[in-house]
């Protein structure tokens, strides 16, 4: 099955294995009561829809859906109905995706909402109670990158008048700031690989994860850079006016920035997508929608 989730608010499912055919599919507009996310700072209200994913886990399909009546909630793979809203209630985030986490062995999910970090339980009989949240808030309301988990730690970041990224640590009682660094991402979700921390935005960054100093950053992949971690410890970073690179990660390259290959002008706009690796294929996307397939 795979499951969709369009910017005008259908969330399908189709069947793979028949060609396709659709299963079921609602939309979240007409069943929820979902405000239009209110003008934060100096911006004016912008919306662009759902800009996010959706993700399954067990019989659920979870989604960010920032209602009256829950921020997350999850619906039956199967059918589509409602399984249960989150008791946390409140605007969506921009386009990050929702990330299962673990803290002190309870399942949860954490989401980068309109007002900052919500983590919420998905154990049976408790699924929807809140775990815990930090505030953070953006102008244009741009929460845009996906937190990256390791363990019950979190990192979340923004750009604009919050440019900065901050670790967090979450337990039962609770969240807990360890540190935040005046370094930041926009747009590019943060991975975490090795006690690093790497992300692309203007430069090719890589922090510690420990504790959040810089080891190395270098290159030049301007407002809307975003960066894979491939099977063998290399970053795929895909940039500002369409420049493709390959770089080592700080295992083969611990002091400084190494770029093995970059290829310039594979467009010539931003590119806000993250590249995609599957198959030994690269896939790149403008923000026009021109995709591009790399072997």
């Amino acid at each position: 099955m795979l499951y969709t989730f369009s910017c005008y608010g259908y969330l399908q499912a189709w069947d793979t294995r028949d060609d396709g055919r659709g299963v079921w599919q609602r939309n979240l507009y007409d069943s929820f009561s979902i405000p239009q996310r209110p003008r934060v700072g100096r911006s004016g209200r912008r919306d662009y829809g759902y800009t996010t994913a959706p993700l399954i886990y067990k019989d659920w399909v979870l989604v960010e859906v920032g209602a009256e009546t829950g921020t997350i909630m999850a619906f039956s793979k199967a059918t589509g109905e409602l399984a249960w809203q989150s008791a946390a209630k409140g605007s969506a985030g921009h386009t990050g995706g929702l990330v299962l986490m673990q803290v002190e062995g309870i399942p949860c999910v954490a989401a980068l909402t309109f007002n900052g970090l919500l983590v919420t339980r998905l154990d049976p009989n408790r699924a929807g109670e809140t775990v815990a949240e930090y505030e953070w808030i953006t102008n244009f309301a741009n929460n845009i990158a996906t937190p990256a988990v390791s363990n019950n730690q979190v990192l979340i970041t923004s750009g604009y008048n919050h440019n900065a990224i901050c670790k967090l640590e979450v337990s039962l009682s609770g969240v807990r700031k360890l540190w935040e660094q005046p370094v930041a991402s926009k747009v590019c979700s943060p991975i975490i690989h090795d006690g690093r921390v790497y992300w692309a935005w203007q430069r090719m960054r890589c922090l510690d994860f420990e504790s959040g100093q810089t080891i190395w950053e270098g290159g030049n992949f301007g407002d809307a850079g975003s960066c894979i971690l491939t099977a063998d410890d290399r970053l795929v970073v895909w940039g500002g006016r369409g420049r493709l690179a390959l770089v080592e990660t700080a295992k083969r390259s611990p002091r400084e920035y190494r770029e093995l290959f970059a290829i310039d002008r594979v467009c010539s706009d931003d590119v806000w997508p993250h590249v995609v690796l599957s198959g030994g294929q690269l896939f790149c996307k403008d923000r026009h929608g021109n995709l591009f397939c790399f072997k």
